[in-house]
Formats: C-alpha cells, structure tokens, sequence
C-alpha cells in the first residue's frame, strides 16, 4: 500500500513538474527554435522564393560582406578590452564603504541606462561635430580640430567611445566579485608586507578570472552584434568604416528586401561569434583552472 502511494506521489510530482516547465518549452519551441529553422530554410531560397544556396556561397566571395565583418572584428578588438579595463577600475574606485558611495554607484551605472536613449545619440553626434565640445576643447589646448565623421579610424572611435562609457553593467558584475573576495586574503598580504599594486595582481585578478571570462565573453557577443550606435551616429560611413554585420543584415532586409541575404548574412555572424566563443574557452581554460 505504501509502495503504491509512494509511486502515484512520485508520478504526480513528475507531471507537476511538467507543467511547471512547460511555458518554457513551448517558449523556446516558438521564439527560438522555430526562428532558427526558419532562418536557416529562408536563407536557402532566392528572390523568388525558389531553393538556392547562392545566398551562402555569395557571401564568401561579397566584398562588403567581407567588410563589414572586417569592421566588426576591429570594433570588437578594441571595445571589449577597453571596456573591461575600465569597468574593473571604476568597480576597485568604488569597492569601499564611504559615505554616500551607494549615489557614486548609481552615477556609474546610469550612463548603462541612457546610452540607446536617442537624445544621448543626439547630444553624442553634436559633441564630436566640426565645431562641437571635443574639438573647442582641442583647439582651447592648441590642439588642431580632428574631423570626426570624415576620418575612417576617428568615426569608429566615436562609437567605440561611447560603448565604453555605458560600462555600468558590467562594472557591477565586476563589484559584486570583488566583494565576494574574503577580506583575510588582503590583512594576510598586508602582513607579509604586500603592497596594495602586488595584491591587485597576486590576489585580485586571480580571483576575478572567471568573472573577467564571463564578462569577456559577454561584451564580445554584444560587441559583434552592434547596431545601434553606428545606425544612429555614423550611418556605417564613412565609406562603410562602421558599417557592421548588423547594419549589413538590417540594409539587406529592410532596405533592399533580399530576406535570403539577410537570413544567410545572420547565421555567417552566429558561425564567427560561435568560433570566437570556443576559442575563447579553449584557451582560457587553463588559466581558469589553475
């Protein structure tokens, strides 16, 4: 008798257990397993709606494919390691207990919030203008005017800057780390005479190395997927020098109505950024473990 209440006690959990989890299942059947078998058969088919793999052949041998993801990986290289750098400094300013250092936390994090905001775009194209903020400043220090929007290199910069100035996201995860670090490790290097610069590379970076990882990988997958900021800021010019993958895959979309294109374009920036990722991995790894 009380193997069978036992059993029926069993099946009735598994069957709530079920039913628990089944918004998540048919979730993720209709919002990310239906769009990527969709994605994937659409990229086979031409203008016509006819099969053809010319869409995934076109797109090794398309120029301006070949650009913008050049573009990509250069807006990443440089992002995502200036990012980190600067999120990890602000998160060591702000790991103290002052008075009012939760208003300092806010402050940081704000930026984070507002950098999509359209007037942050608005009041970012105005500071970098021939005649803008930057460029006042330079001249007021002797230096000459740099012409932001017509210069290759200068153009990216303006978009990488501002992505680094939206680091509020993850210097908290950088903060809430640093937190979690046992404060015994710092008095017992205090007292065997450790400075506060060999503590930072003997205790701090160890044991933020998985969260240096995560946020690594994070940023870079964010990264590769920029759109909104040259779409808004530079319009992918000047001559496509900021002109990412993204922008590639929305102009085919919308502006050109090549769906085909556009699908495949999509699932090439899935490949590189899956690549990226286990490369990643595989060679951190080791660092990671030890």
């Amino acid at each position: 008798m009380k193997s069978r209440i036992y059993r029926n006690s069993v099946g009735v959990s598994k069957f709530t257990g079920l039913v628990l989890i089944l918004p998540f299942i048919i979730g993720a059947i209709l919002f990310i397993v239906y769009p990527f078998v969709c994605s994937f058969v659409v990229g086979l088919t031409d203008n016509s709606g006819c099969l053809s793999f010319n869409n995934y052949k076109n797109i090794l041998s398309d120029r301006n494919i070949r650009q913008a993801s050049m573009v990509t990986l250069k807006y990443t290289a440089v992002l995502v390691p200036l990012k980190l750098v600067v999120s990890l400094l602000a998160a060591l300013l702000l790991n103290c207990e002052l008075k009012g250092i939760g208003l300092f936390r806010t402050a940081f994090y704000i930026p984070s919030i507002l950098g999509s905001n359209l007037a942050v775009i608005i009041m970012w194209q105005y500071l970098f203008t021939s005649d803008g903020l930057v460029n006042q400043l330079l001249s007021a220090a002797g230096i000459a005017p740099v012409g932001w929007y017509g210069d290759t290199n200068a153009a990216l910069f303006i978009i990488v800057l501002l992505r680094v100035w939206e680091f509020g996201s993850t210097m908290v995860i950088f903060l809430a780390a640093l937190r979690d670090i046992p404060k015994e490790l710092y008095y017992a290097a205090k007292v065997d005479g450790c400075g506060r610069i060999k503590a930072f590379f003997y205790i701090t970076l160890p044991q933020l190395k998985n969260i240096i990882f995560i946020n690594l990988v994070l940023q870079t997958i964010a990264a590769m997927q920029e759109f909104n900021a040259p779409y808004m800021i530079t319009g992918g010019g000047p001559l496509g020098s900021t002109r990412t993958i993204g922008m590639y895959i929305y102009d085919e979309m919308f502006r050109y109505g090549d769906d085909g294109t556009a699908n495949a374009v999509s699932w090439l920036l899935f490949v590189i950024i899956g690549i990226i990722v286990m490369l990643m991995y595989k060679f951190t790894s080791r660092l990671r473990r030890d």
